[in-house]
């Protein structure tokens, strides 16, 4: 059984952590990348899928080849971030499952089926693509995740000889700048959007 978490842990991963749009002048080190992926690699996936697959834009060429597939402000964004994560998803994560889910033939489930794969794949990348933010949280850095770019023009910039594996989202990386974070948007109560049956 796990162990509650304190107020201040919940503030720092849900309710005061920020999507930022700017970074303080402060690097991230590789190991700290290292060390998201081995936080968040814990989270569940379906059958221990695991189908995100994510490139660290951390040098310059790397950044503004992934700001040449972005719109809007958010090319500036990747820019004068320290990194940028693509969090993308193998589509044919299936192969890896007699590997990463002994108990059963969990490959032969989707043999086959790439409808399957596709929606298997994209449910549970995101799910990893969650784990990756809170990881990062978990650990002292701050996210600006996105969704605001071509991703063909990403898969085709960063994916070309694997072309089974697809973009998802991004997000950028590394100290959070308070100056650039807008007012809390609102978060509604319990009875808004759920319901106890």
């Amino acid at each position: 059984m796990g162990e509650k978490l304190s107020p201040a842990a919940l503030d720092t991963l849900f309710r005061t952590a920020r999507s930022y749009n700017g970074y303080l002048d402060t690097p991230v080190l590789a190991q700290q990348l290292h060390d998201i992926w081995d936080l968040m690699k814990w989270g569940p996936t379906s059958a221990n899928q695991m189908p995100a697959r994510l490139v660290w834009c951390v040098s310059a060429p790397a950044k503004e080849k992934l700001a040449a597939c972005a719109s809007g402000t958010n090319a500036e964004k990747i820019r004068k971030a320290p990194v940028t994560a693509i969090i993308a998803m193998d589509e044919n994560f299936h192969e890896l499952l007699p590997e990463l889910f002994p108990p059963a033939d969990a490959k032969s489930w989707f043999d086959g089926k790439d409808e399957l794969r596709r929606t298997s794949a994209m449910r549970n990348a995101t799910l990893q693509g969650a784990y990756f933010l809170l990881a990062a949280r978990a650990l002292g850095l701050d996210t600006g995740p996105m969704s605001g770019f071509d991703n063909a023009g990403v898969d085709a910039a960063f994916f070309a000889d694997t072309p089974h594996v697809k973009s998802n989202f991004i997000s950028t990386l590394g100290y959070g700048d308070p100056a650039s974070i807008f007012g809390r948007l609102p978060r509604p109560a319990f009875d808004r959007f759920n319901r106890i049956d």
